[in-house]
Protein backbone atom coordinates (compact mmCIF):
# COMPACT_ATOMS: atom_id res chain seq x y z
CA UNK A 1 0.00 0.00 0.00
CA UNK A 2 2.76 2.47 0.98
CA UNK A 3 4.10 4.28 -2.03
CA UNK A 4 7.13 5.57 -0.23
CA UNK A 5 9.11 3.29 2.07
CA UNK A 6 11.85 4.21 4.46
CA UNK A 7 12.18 6.86 7.12
CA UNK A 8 10.20 10.02 7.33
CA UNK A 9 12.33 12.90 6.20
CA UNK A 10 12.24 16.08 8.17
CA UNK A 11 9.41 18.29 7.00
CA UNK A 12 7.54 15.41 5.34
CA UNK A 13 3.91 14.70 6.18
CA UNK A 14 3.11 11.33 7.67
CA UNK A 15 -0.06 9.72 6.32
CA UNK A 16 -2.36 7.19 7.96
CA UNK A 17 -1.75 4.24 5.64
CA UNK A 18 1.89 3.77 6.59
CA UNK A 19 3.30 5.61 3.60
CA UNK A 20 5.16 8.83 4.17
CA UNK A 21 4.71 11.76 1.83
CA UNK A 22 7.90 13.59 0.94
CA UNK A 23 6.21 16.92 0.86
CA UNK A 24 2.91 18.45 -0.23
CA UNK A 25 1.01 16.83 -3.12
CA UNK A 26 -2.32 18.65 -3.07
CA UNK A 27 -4.80 15.77 -2.63
CA UNK A 28 -6.69 17.90 -0.13
CA UNK A 29 -7.71 20.36 -2.87
CA UNK A 30 -10.26 17.80 -4.14
CA UNK A 31 -12.70 19.20 -1.56
CA UNK A 32 -12.31 22.69 -2.97
CA UNK A 33 -12.67 21.32 -6.54
CA UNK A 34 -15.90 19.57 -5.57
CA UNK A 35 -17.12 22.73 -3.87
CA UNK A 36 -16.56 24.77 -7.03
CA UNK A 37 -18.47 22.28 -9.17
CA UNK A 38 -21.36 22.16 -6.72
CA UNK A 39 -21.46 25.97 -6.58
CA UNK A 40 -21.89 26.02 -10.35
CA UNK A 41 -24.59 23.38 -10.62
CA UNK A 42 -26.44 23.99 -7.35
CA UNK A 43 -28.50 21.18 -5.85
CA UNK A 44 -32.06 19.98 -5.32
CA UNK A 45 -33.81 19.39 -2.03
CA UNK A 46 -37.37 18.07 -1.92
CA UNK A 47 -39.31 18.15 1.31
CA UNK A 48 -42.83 16.83 1.84
CA UNK A 49 -45.16 18.01 4.61
CA UNK A 50 -47.92 15.75 5.88
CA UNK A 51 -50.46 16.28 8.64
CA UNK A 52 -54.05 17.40 8.91
CA UNK A 53 -55.06 21.00 8.25
CA UNK A 54 -54.49 23.71 10.83
CA UNK A 55 -51.23 22.33 12.23
CA UNK A 56 -49.10 25.15 10.81
CA UNK A 57 -47.34 23.10 8.13
CA UNK A 58 -46.98 25.92 5.61
CA UNK A 59 -45.87 28.38 8.26
CA UNK A 60 -43.23 26.00 9.58
CA UNK A 61 -41.71 25.43 6.14
CA UNK A 62 -41.65 29.19 5.51
CA UNK A 63 -39.93 29.63 8.87
CA UNK A 64 -37.35 26.91 8.12
CA UNK A 65 -36.31 28.52 4.85
CA UNK A 66 -36.91 32.11 5.97
CA UNK A 67 -38.95 32.78 2.85
CA UNK A 68 -42.42 32.29 1.46
CA UNK A 69 -41.92 28.88 -0.07
CA UNK A 70 -45.05 26.93 0.75
CA UNK A 71 -48.11 26.68 -1.48
CA UNK A 72 -50.11 28.81 1.00
CA UNK A 73 -47.91 31.73 0.06
CA UNK A 74 -48.43 31.03 -3.61
CA UNK A 75 -51.83 32.68 -3.70
CA UNK A 76 -53.90 30.24 -1.67
CA UNK A 77 -56.73 31.77 0.28
CA UNK A 78 -57.01 31.10 4.01
CA UNK A 79 -60.71 30.31 3.80
CA UNK A 80 -60.20 27.69 1.18
CA UNK A 81 -62.34 24.57 1.47
CA UNK A 82 -60.68 21.38 2.66
CA UNK A 83 -60.28 19.20 -0.43
CA UNK A 84 -62.53 16.14 -0.60
CA UNK A 85 -59.61 13.96 -1.57
CA UNK A 86 -55.92 14.28 -0.97
CA UNK A 87 -54.36 16.54 -3.53
CA UNK A 88 -50.63 16.61 -3.89
CA UNK A 89 -49.14 19.95 -4.73
CA UNK A 90 -45.48 20.65 -5.37
CA UNK A 91 -44.13 24.19 -5.42
CA UNK A 92 -40.49 24.89 -6.33
CA UNK A 93 -38.31 27.89 -5.55
CA UNK A 94 -34.64 28.59 -6.07
CA UNK A 95 -33.02 29.89 -2.90
CA UNK A 96 -29.53 31.34 -2.93
CA UNK A 97 -27.26 31.96 0.02
CA UNK A 98 -23.54 32.66 0.01
CA UNK A 99 -23.36 31.88 -3.69
CA UNK A 100 -24.91 28.42 -3.20
CA UNK A 101 -28.10 27.73 -5.13
CA UNK A 102 -30.68 25.30 -3.87
CA UNK A 103 -33.76 24.35 -5.80
CA UNK A 104 -36.20 23.67 -3.01
CA UNK A 105 -39.43 21.84 -3.75
CA UNK A 106 -42.09 21.74 -1.07
CA UNK A 107 -44.60 18.95 -1.59
CA UNK A 108 -47.84 19.53 0.26
CA UNK A 109 -50.65 17.06 0.85
CA UNK A 110 -53.83 19.08 1.55
CA UNK A 111 -56.77 16.92 2.60
CA UNK A 112 -54.66 14.37 4.49
CA UNK A 113 -56.38 13.30 7.70
CA UNK A 114 -59.27 15.73 7.19
CA UNK A 115 -61.82 13.30 5.79
CA UNK A 116 -64.59 11.60 7.75
CA UNK A 117 -63.09 8.28 6.76
CA UNK A 118 -59.32 8.43 6.69
CA UNK A 119 -58.73 4.79 5.80
CA UNK A 120 -55.94 4.36 3.30
CA UNK A 121 -55.30 8.07 3.08
CA UNK A 122 -51.58 7.26 3.00
CA UNK A 123 -52.07 5.62 -0.42
CA UNK A 124 -51.95 8.70 -2.71
CA UNK A 125 -48.87 9.90 -0.82
CA UNK A 126 -47.14 6.56 -1.15
CA UNK A 127 -48.08 6.53 -4.84
CA UNK A 128 -46.56 10.00 -5.35
CA UNK A 129 -43.30 8.99 -3.63
CA UNK A 130 -43.03 5.86 -5.79
CA UNK A 131 -43.89 7.77 -8.96
CA UNK A 132 -40.87 10.02 -8.36
CA UNK A 133 -38.63 6.95 -7.96
CA UNK A 134 -40.14 5.55 -11.15
CA UNK A 135 -39.41 8.76 -13.07
CA UNK A 136 -35.82 8.69 -11.92
CA UNK A 137 -35.46 5.01 -12.79
CA UNK A 138 -36.84 5.55 -16.30
CA UNK A 139 -34.25 8.25 -16.90
CA UNK A 140 -31.54 6.08 -15.46
CA UNK A 141 -32.18 3.05 -17.65
CA UNK A 142 -32.48 5.03 -20.89
CA UNK A 143 -29.78 4.21 -23.39
CA UNK A 144 -28.92 7.87 -23.80
CA UNK A 145 -28.97 9.30 -20.31
CA UNK A 146 -29.07 12.91 -19.29
CA UNK A 147 -25.88 14.07 -17.69
CA UNK A 148 -27.90 15.21 -14.74
CA UNK A 149 -31.21 13.46 -14.08
CA UNK A 150 -33.76 15.89 -12.62
CA UNK A 151 -34.31 14.76 -9.04
CA UNK A 152 -37.89 15.00 -7.83
CA UNK A 153 -37.53 12.21 -5.27
CA UNK A 154 -38.80 13.13 -1.80
CA UNK A 155 -35.72 13.46 0.42
CA UNK A 156 -37.59 14.08 3.61
CA UNK A 157 -41.15 13.85 4.87
CA UNK A 158 -42.00 16.06 7.84
CA UNK A 159 -44.91 14.39 9.60
CA UNK A 160 -46.92 16.72 11.83
CA UNK A 161 -48.31 15.22 15.02
CA UNK A 162 -51.22 17.00 16.65
CA UNK A 163 -50.33 18.40 20.11
CA UNK A 164 -53.12 16.48 21.89
CA UNK A 165 -51.03 15.61 24.93
CA UNK A 166 -52.61 12.14 24.86
CA UNK A 167 -51.24 9.71 22.34
CA UNK A 168 -50.72 9.26 18.63
CA UNK A 169 -53.80 8.79 16.50
CA UNK A 170 -54.22 5.46 14.73
CA UNK A 171 -53.78 7.37 11.47
CA UNK A 172 -50.35 8.65 12.55
CA UNK A 173 -49.13 5.17 13.40
CA UNK A 174 -50.55 3.69 10.22
CA UNK A 175 -49.06 6.37 7.97
CA UNK A 176 -45.57 6.22 9.47
CA UNK A 177 -45.58 2.43 9.51
CA UNK A 178 -46.55 2.23 5.84
CA UNK A 179 -44.15 4.87 4.60
CA UNK A 180 -41.11 4.58 6.83
CA UNK A 181 -39.50 2.11 4.43
CA UNK A 182 -39.90 4.24 1.34
CA UNK A 183 -39.09 7.76 2.58
CA UNK A 184 -37.16 9.48 5.40
CA UNK A 185 -39.82 10.41 7.95
CA UNK A 186 -39.10 13.10 10.52
CA UNK A 187 -41.96 13.36 13.03
CA UNK A 188 -42.55 16.77 14.60
CA UNK A 189 -45.03 17.88 17.25
CA UNK A 190 -46.86 20.84 15.75
CA UNK A 191 -47.96 24.02 17.54
CA UNK A 192 -46.16 22.90 20.68
CA UNK A 193 -46.81 26.23 22.40
CA UNK A 194 -50.26 24.86 23.26
CA UNK A 195 -48.62 22.62 25.89
CA UNK A 196 -46.70 23.42 29.06
CA UNK A 197 -43.05 22.33 29.26
CA UNK A 198 -43.99 19.33 31.46
CA UNK A 199 -46.85 18.28 29.16
CA UNK A 200 -44.54 18.59 26.22
CA UNK A 201 -41.88 16.34 27.77
CA UNK A 202 -44.45 13.73 28.77
CA UNK A 203 -46.06 13.80 25.33
CA UNK A 204 -42.69 13.43 23.60
CA UNK A 205 -41.80 10.42 25.71
CA UNK A 206 -45.16 8.84 25.05
CA UNK A 207 -44.89 9.43 21.30
CA UNK A 208 -41.37 7.95 21.28
CA UNK A 209 -42.57 4.88 23.13
CA UNK A 210 -45.54 4.43 20.77
CA UNK A 211 -43.30 4.76 17.71
CA UNK A 212 -41.00 2.14 19.18
CA UNK A 213 -43.87 -0.21 19.99
CA UNK A 214 -45.22 0.21 16.47
CA UNK A 215 -41.80 -0.71 15.09
CA UNK A 216 -41.64 2.63 13.24
CA UNK A 217 -38.19 3.62 12.00
CA UNK A 218 -37.94 7.37 11.62
CA UNK A 219 -34.94 9.26 10.29
CA UNK A 220 -32.04 9.07 11.28
CA UNK A 221 -32.51 5.27 11.19
CA UNK A 222 -30.24 3.37 13.61
CA UNK A 223 -29.23 0.81 11.01
CA UNK A 224 -27.70 3.47 8.74
CA UNK A 225 -25.31 4.99 11.28
CA UNK A 226 -21.97 4.75 9.54
CA UNK A 227 -19.56 4.75 12.49
CA UNK A 228 -19.36 5.41 16.22
CA UNK A 229 -19.15 9.18 15.80
CA UNK A 230 -22.24 9.09 13.59
CA UNK A 231 -24.01 6.88 16.10
CA UNK A 232 -23.34 9.17 19.07
CA UNK A 233 -24.41 12.28 17.10
CA UNK A 234 -27.56 10.56 15.88
CA UNK A 235 -28.38 9.08 19.29
CA UNK A 236 -28.53 12.62 20.70
CA UNK A 237 -30.91 13.60 17.90
CA UNK A 238 -33.06 10.49 18.30
CA UNK A 239 -33.38 11.15 22.04
CA UNK A 240 -34.58 14.70 21.32
CA UNK A 241 -37.16 13.63 18.73
CA UNK A 242 -39.92 14.22 17.86
CA UNK A 243 -39.06 17.92 17.90
CA UNK A 244 -41.76 20.07 19.49
CA UNK A 245 -41.92 23.07 17.19
CA UNK A 246 -43.62 26.40 16.67
CA UNK A 247 -43.46 28.21 13.35
CA UNK A 248 -43.94 31.89 12.63
CA UNK A 249 -43.07 34.28 9.85
CA UNK A 250 -43.85 37.39 11.90
CA UNK A 251 -41.13 39.49 13.50
CA UNK A 252 -41.29 41.26 16.88
CA UNK A 253 -38.93 43.44 18.91
CA UNK A 254 -37.66 41.65 22.02
CA UNK A 255 -34.98 43.40 24.11
CA UNK A 256 -34.03 45.56 21.16
CA UNK A 257 -33.62 42.55 18.84
CA UNK A 258 -35.94 41.52 16.03
CA UNK A 259 -37.09 37.94 16.52
CA UNK A 260 -39.47 35.58 14.76
CA UNK A 261 -42.28 34.80 17.12
CA UNK A 262 -45.93 34.38 18.01
CA UNK A 263 -47.51 37.12 20.08
CA UNK A 264 -49.93 35.96 22.76
CA UNK A 265 -51.72 37.84 25.54
CA UNK A 266 -49.00 36.79 28.00
CA UNK A 267 -45.91 37.34 25.92
CA UNK A 268 -44.05 36.35 22.79
CA UNK A 269 -43.10 32.81 21.93
CA UNK A 270 -39.71 33.19 20.27
CA UNK A 271 -39.46 30.57 17.55
CA UNK A 272 -35.66 30.42 17.43
CA UNK A 273 -35.16 30.52 21.20
CA UNK A 274 -34.31 26.97 22.38
CA UNK A 275 -35.91 27.72 25.77
CA UNK A 276 -39.24 28.36 24.06
CA UNK A 277 -39.40 25.54 21.53
CA UNK A 278 -37.28 23.11 19.55
CA UNK A 279 -37.49 24.81 16.19
CA UNK A 280 -33.77 25.68 16.18
CA UNK A 281 -32.90 22.02 16.85
CA UNK A 282 -35.03 20.89 13.93
CA UNK A 283 -33.57 23.51 11.60
CA UNK A 284 -29.95 22.74 12.53
CA UNK A 285 -30.54 19.03 12.11
CA UNK A 286 -32.52 19.22 8.89
CA UNK A 287 -30.52 21.88 7.07
CA UNK A 288 -27.18 22.44 8.76
CA UNK A 289 -26.06 18.92 9.63
CA UNK A 290 -28.14 16.26 7.84
CA UNK A 291 -29.39 17.70 4.54
CA UNK A 292 -26.77 15.88 2.47
CA UNK A 293 -27.33 12.67 4.44
CA UNK A 294 -31.09 12.83 3.83
CA UNK A 295 -30.34 12.95 0.12
CA UNK A 296 -27.87 10.08 0.34
CA UNK A 297 -30.17 7.80 2.34
CA UNK A 298 -32.93 8.53 -0.19
CA UNK A 299 -30.66 7.59 -3.09
CA UNK A 300 -28.71 4.69 -1.60
CA UNK A 301 -31.42 3.04 0.48
CA UNK A 302 -35.02 3.96 -0.40
CA UNK A 303 -34.52 4.45 -4.12
CA UNK A 304 -32.21 1.44 -4.31
CA UNK A 305 -34.88 -0.76 -2.68
CA UNK A 306 -37.51 0.50 -5.14
CA UNK A 307 -35.16 0.01 -8.08
CA UNK A 308 -34.22 -3.56 -7.13
CA UNK A 309 -37.88 -4.45 -6.71
CA UNK A 310 -38.84 -2.97 -10.07
CA UNK A 311 -36.01 -4.56 -11.99
CA UNK A 312 -36.76 -7.92 -10.40
CA UNK A 313 -40.42 -7.79 -11.45
CA UNK A 314 -39.37 -6.82 -14.91
CA UNK A 315 -36.90 -9.64 -15.25
CA UNK A 316 -34.28 -7.05 -16.15
CA UNK A 317 -34.26 -3.63 -17.71
CA UNK A 318 -36.02 -4.02 -21.04
CA UNK A 319 -39.70 -3.33 -20.37
CA UNK A 320 -39.16 -0.13 -18.44
CA UNK A 321 -37.45 1.94 -21.10
CA UNK A 322 -39.28 0.57 -24.13
CA UNK A 323 -42.80 0.20 -22.88
CA UNK A 324 -43.75 3.44 -21.20
CA UNK A 325 -47.38 2.53 -20.84
CA UNK A 326 -46.55 -0.09 -18.25
CA UNK A 327 -46.64 2.21 -15.22
CA UNK A 328 -45.60 0.86 -11.89
CA UNK A 329 -48.60 -0.03 -9.81
CA UNK A 330 -46.65 -0.32 -6.59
Amino acid sequence: MGLVHGHAHSGSLSSGGGSTLLGYIGIDTIIEQMRKKTMKTGFDFNIMVVGHSGLGKSTLVNTLFKSQVSRRSAGWARDEKIPKTIEIKAVSHVLEEGGVKMKLTVVDTPGFGDQINNDNCWEPISKYINEQYEKFLKEEVNITRKKRIPDTRVHCCLYFISPTGHSLRQLDVEFMKRLSHSVNIIPVIAKSDTMTIEERQEFKQRVRKELEMGGIEFYPQKEFDEDMEDKSDNDKIREAMPFAVVGSDKEYQVNGKRVLGRKTAWGIVEVENPNHCEFALLRDFLIRSHLQDLKEVTHNIHYETYRAKRLNENGGLHPISTNDTQESNL
